[in-house]
């Protein structure tokens, strides 16, 4: 029997018009998610793509391939001969590798994509049905709610499986646009930049630091959060910016409590001019909303205020608990959770105004010389390719 991985894709790929560009993109990033694993060979068949490899990493490998957008499911697969004895021989000996219990139910799905084939799929999921009641009497044929299915389809080659991993799903990479991800070292902002992706939109990210208030394990924890968010995202470039200096100047020239929205939108206009000159379209957070100070709607409003680009807020509604369950999933929580402060929390204000008034916080950024803070910062940024 010769097993394969297939791996189906969402009815993007079919139809859309940029089928070609969005197929590319998803079978790179499946073959950088597993080129440490290996495989044999890869190749496309009718919108599948087959991956032979040795079956005892189908494990590893199918959860490397989960992490890629636009997946339906991955299916372990057996490739036979495209002939009625064969492709019933293949199903009855396939249910030996899923049966764990008696009295199970089951139906068969065919899909014939080689119409030339003598029977249509009617026939052949009742050919096949029969086959495999005659071979296994414990076994019941239930179309509408099985135990489990054996799919069915007939190409240059017969395919057959039972097994089937849920994708992801969302869109491809690239089709929704490029967005700036506010990366901290914190739980938030890798789910906002996963679920961002999962709507086909790139990722790259603009990490914020005050070194040596902050320590050099708080950025590269950072970093190692840009790796972990690139398996799902594929490459990256993070923008690493030192905020040390402007965190100086608003605390020797403005009110203590207005320190987290001063920085915020000094933050929202680098990245607003980082996204000018290497043309990305929106600009990422992981705030939600009521979370902290800088994170109420009267908070937030004087930020978006600072930015030329729509800034997307993907978790903006999401309780903290569903925030976690996300981060957890995509394998960044333990990251996210190990103790380096980033530089929102090493200057946080004991008491942070929580209502600011746009008038009062202009006021106060007339103290600051804002345009040569911020060149400064950029000119004296770090690019870090995350491959």
């Amino acid at each position: 029997m010769q097993w394969l991985l297939a791996v189906s894709f969402g009815e993007i790929f079919l139809k859309g018009r940029n089928r070609n560009t969005f197929y590319k993109t998803a079978t790179n990033n499946i073959k950088r998610n597993i080129k440490d694993i290996g495989y044999e060979d890869m190749y496309s068949e009718s919108s599948k793509l087959y991956i032979k490899a040795d079956r005892k990493d189908f494990d590893r490998l199918t959860e490397e391939i989960k992490k890629v957008f636009g997946i339906v499911y991955i299916s372990e697969v057996v490739k036979c001969e495209k002939t009625l004895e064969d492709i019933s021989k293949t199903s009855k000996e396939m249910i030996k590798y899923y049966e764990k219990e008696k009295e199970l139910t089951f139906k068969v799905e065919s899909k014939r994509t080689d119409k030339s084939f003598s029977l249509t799929s009617p026939e052949l999921n009742a050919k096949i049905g029969g086959d495999i009641l005659k071979e296994y009497n414990d076994l019941k044929v239930d179309i509408h709610n099985p135990d489990f299915t054996v799919f069915i389809d007939v190409k240059s080659s017969a395919y057959i499986y039972i097994k089937r991993t849920r994708g992801l799903g969302g869109l491809p990479l690239g089709s929704s646009g490029e967005g700036l991800l506010l990366l901290s070292g914190g739980i938030d902002s890798p789910v906002a930049g996963f679920m961002m992706a999962k709507r086909g939109m790139n990722i790259n990210a603009i990490h914020f630091h005050s070194y040596p208030f902050t320590s050099k394990r708080a950025h590269q924890k950072a970093m190692d959060l840009a790796k972990i968010l690139s398996k799902y995202t594929g490459k990256m470039t993070v923008y690493s910016i030192n905020l040390a200096e402007i965190y100086k100047a608003i605390s020797k020239n403005c009110p203590r409590r207005e320190t987290t929205i001063l920085s915020r939108r000094f933050m929202m206009r680098i990245a607003s001019k980082i996204s000018e000159k290497y043309e990305y379209q929106a600009l990422i957070t992981g705030e939600s909303l009521g979370q902290v100070a800088s994170q109420t709607i009267e908070s937030m409003s004087v930020i978006n205020e600072s930015s030329e680009y729509p800034i997307l807020r993907p978790l903006i509604a999401m309780d903290k608990k569903d925030i976690i369950e996300i981060s957890e999933k995509i394998g960044s929580y333990e990251k996210a959770i190990e103790p380096y402060d980033d530089c929102c929390s090493i200057f946080a204000p004991d008491s942070p105004v929580t209502k600011p008034k746009l008038k009062y916080i202009e006021k106060s950024e007339e103290n600051l010389d804002i345009e040569s803070l911020e060149d400064e910062a950029i000119n004296n940024m770090e690019i870090i390719e995350i491959a």
